[in-house]
């Protein structure tokens, strides 16, 4: 397939082409429906041909229409929580309801990149999120702790989770990111909660038992003149 064209190489005619695909794209993307590219060249009134000239693939095509979250913005509402396992809830709710809005052009993008025999790069805002939410207890936790809670967050805090708990745990969109919101909570605070308890020196913390008093059984004192007793 033919490489993407910019749009500084188009002709007016090619360009306004190229631009009736892009705005067919973003409409499909916006309404939340099913994307593919057959819909999209419908909607675009041009053939397939014509908008592989332009695009090699829909994953180049929905890249330039997906735009990646903006996670300061994202965060904003727990800007002032220094609570890991807050900011984590809130940023796994944040993006699961943004997947939910436009999940034809997740799906579309999640099926395409694994079927493509090439690396192509799918854009997304799972890392970036998960960075900021853990700032700022990242500053202070062991650089493999939260490399390795950021892996652990990457499998929940995902469009394939989501999709997961509604196609085949059979939950409706809002409990399927109450699931996951509950999911992404309780392995950062077991992280932390980890991360916190090998940082404290041995025995901090932890009250020393008291000494066991063994007492040592004694035996009966025989009474009388020893002989065995009548049973």
């Amino acid at each position: 397939m033919a490489e993407s064209v910019g749009r500084g190489e188009l002709s007016p005619q090619r360009q306004r082409t190229r631009a009736a695909i892009v705005s067919a794209a973003r409409d499909l993307v916006e309404a939340g429906g099913v994307v593919t590219m057959p819909r999209i060249v419908t909607a675009a009134r041009v053939s397939e041909a014509t908008a592989y000239r332009y695009f090699p693939d829909l994953v180049t095509l929905l890249g330039e229409v997906v735009v990646p979250m903006d996670t300061h913005t994202a965060m904003r509402a727990v800007a002032d929580s220094v609570d890991p396992v807050d900011r984590v809830g809130h940023a796994a709710q944040a993006l699961a309801r943004q997947v939910l809005q436009r999940q034809g052009a997740v799906r579309a993008l999640i099926a395409a990149t694994i079927v493509q025999p090439r690396p192509v790069v799918r854009p997304g805002s799972r890392f970036p999120l998960i960075e900021q939410a853990l700032t700022p207890w990242s500053a202070t936790a062991e650089p493999d702790q939260v490399q390795q809670l950021t892996r652990d967050l990457a499998v929940v805090i995902s469009a394939e989770a989501l999709f997961t708990l509604i196609d085949f745990c059979d939950l409706s969109a809002d409990a399927a990111v109450t699931s996951l919101v509950h999911t992404a909570r309780s392995v950062t605070a077991a992280a932390v909660t980890s991360a916190a308890n090998s940082s404290r020196p041995s025995g901090a913390g932890v009250g020393t038992p008291p000494a066991l008093t063994v007492v040592a059984p004694t035996r009966p004192k025989t009474v009388g003149t020893g002989t065995r007793p009548r049973r």
